[in-house]
Formats: C-alpha cells, structure tokens, sequence
C-alpha cells in the first residue's frame, strides 16, 4: 500500500511554532522515520515575498525569503536532509509543478500529508490531490494549526467535506500500512 504513496510534511518552519502547533514536532519527526523506510518524502517550505497576495489581501508580511522563520525546525532538518524532495512555495498548496512531476514519474497514487496549518496549507495540498485525481491522507495527528485547536478541527471539519471522512487518519493508522 504504501509503495505508490509519498508523504508530504508541508511548513513546519521556525515561524510557524508556536505554543499550539509546537507539540506536533516530535510526532511529525517520529513518523517521519518511520516512513523513510517505506517510501519517498516531500518537505515543503513556504516564502511570503513583498507585493504578495498574503502583504495586500492578509496583511501579513512574515516569513519572508532570508528570515530564520522559513527554515524548517532543528527537530526536522536532519530528515529534511535526505528527502527526496524540499521544495520552496509561494501559496497555500504543495502540489507544485515539481511535485506533480515528481508524484507522476515515480507512480504515486496516494499522498499522505500532515505539518502546519491544518486549516490551510495541510488541507490545500489534500483537496488538490483530490482533484489531481489522488487519493488524499490527511494525518490528523501529525498536522496543527499555529492559531489553535479551534483553526485545526475546522480545518479537518472542511476536509471531511472535500475528501471525505475516511480520509482523515492517525500515525497510528500510518504505522499500521507500514
């Protein structure tokens, strides 16, 4: 089963931990070894840059290229190093053009995602695979939100909606198809 599957750790960056999102460190970094084993990895790094729709819809202006916060977390680095790909993102989703190319040379057919936030990036990147004709994982106790718990379970409460209930797993499901 997981084979055909790729895991996708999406933002967990410096600037993105915060006290609600910093417990989900040692489970992303656990599974994360775990999976290496079994199949390939995606880190993704998200860059704001000046003029961004983020600077002038948003109004927020953080994580921008250079700054320590777009560096992905000391805990995570080191498995960052050997991933099959890190890739550098502008949006919200991580299915870039890279990635998809990546995703279609090596047979993926499902995409397992968990990191930061739960309510946006983690859930973009589900519902594009969903629409890219992938099945889509979304890792519920691997993925957070910095904004709190309150941003996560809406986040997961949409994406049973987009991708449906049995989509939504646990490390614990992850390990188990291991």
């Amino acid at each position: 089963m997981i084979g055909s599957s790729v895991l996708i750790v999406v933002d967990v960056q410096v600037g993105f931990i915060r006290p609600p999102s910093a417990p989900v460190v040692p489970v992303i970094a656990d599974l994360v070894c775990a999976w290496r084993k079994s199949g390939p990895t995606i880190f993704t790094r998200y860059h704001n840059y000046p003029g961004s729709l983020f600077e002038r819809l948003v109004r927020w202006s953080e994580m921008q290229a250079g700054s320590p916060d777009v560096e992905i977390v000391p805990e995570l680095t080191s498995e960052a190093a050997v991933a099959n790909l890190v890739i550098d993102k502008t949006g919200y989703t991580s299915l870039t053009p890279k990635v998809l190319a990546f995703l279609e040379e090596h047979g993926i057919t499902d995409v397992y995602v968990c990191g930061i936030a739960t309510e946006s990036c983690v859930l973009k990147t589900a519902v594009d695979a969903f629409e890219h004709g992938l099945t889509p994982w979304i890792i519920t106790d691997a993925s957070a939100s910095h904004g709190g718990p309150g941003p996560h379970e809406a986040g997961l409460l949409v994406a049973k909606r987009f991708i449906g209930e049995g989509q939504l797993i646990t490390v614990a499901d992850v390990l188990a198809r291991l």
